[in-house]
């Protein structure tokens, strides 16, 4: 396979480096982190619709979240005042 030389400034050959993966290429890595997405580049990628629902659904897991939470710790808090917790 044919190869390029390119130059790069100490910081970015040590961020570069900083991404590597034990066993990996710096030609790998480059081509891993290449091939990543910015938030940027995802932008409007949702209808309005899209994001509406996908919100919904992330404050409905928060929320369940929350629940079970609150339910476990008074749970604990009810066997810790009867003595069963040990």
């Amino acid at each position: 396979m044919a190869t390029k030389t390119i130059s790069l400034d100490e910081e970015a050959y040590e961020r570069l480096k900083a991404r590597k993966k034990e066993g990996e290429s710096f030609s790998e890595t480059v081509k891993r982190l290449a091939g990543e997405r910015s938030w940027n580049e995802v932008a409007g990628i949702l209808s309005e619709e899209e994001a509406s629902d996908l919100e919904s659904a992330i404050e409905e897991g928060r929320t369940r979240s929350r629940e079970r939470s609150d339910r476990l710790t008074a749970e604990l808090d009810e066997a810790v005042g009867n003595g069963k917790a040990e």
